[in-house]
């Protein structure tokens, strides 16, 4: 079956990268369940980051965006924590948030956004993911 992206999965289109929120096969997304229980304060800081990488392409500062190793990156709204990866097109793919509780990256976490990009990118390629 094929699936047509929709508007709702698109968490920002920028200049440089249209930023998306990943979504498994019975089009659930972790990240934007997350986002969308967040206040409104909350809400605001990750889209002022999301806004920032998508019109620029870039964000210097290490403590709003962190590549996490294994082309895994982190957007760092205080105190949480959204899982992404680079993708073709200037795509940006936002696989899972949690609240930040301990210094380092839990490694259940690191796993799921690997797990979201292979699915992502096997669903892509299979073309079972945009129409």
């Amino acid at each position: 079956m094929i699936k047509k992206l929709s508007k709702d999965f698109i968490a920002y289109d920028g200049d440089s990268f249209t930023i998306e929120w990943y979504y498994d096969s019975r089009d659930c997304s972790q990240a934007k369940d997350y986002y969308n229980k967040l206040s409104k304060v909350q809400r605001d800081k990750l889209m002022q980051l999301f806004r920032l990488l998508g019109d620029t392409g870039k964000i210097f500062n290490k403590e709003k965006f962190r590549n996490e190793s294994d082309q895994i990156y982190a957007f760092k709204p205080q105190p949480d924590r959204f899982l992404c990866f680079f993708y073709i097109g200037s795509k940006i793919i936002v696989t899972n948030a949690f609240e930040k509780k301990q210094d380092k990256l839990p490694a259940g976490e690191k796993t799921k956004a690997l797990k979201s990009r292979s699915d992502y990118v096997k669903r892509v390629l299979g073309k079972d993911y945009y129409d």
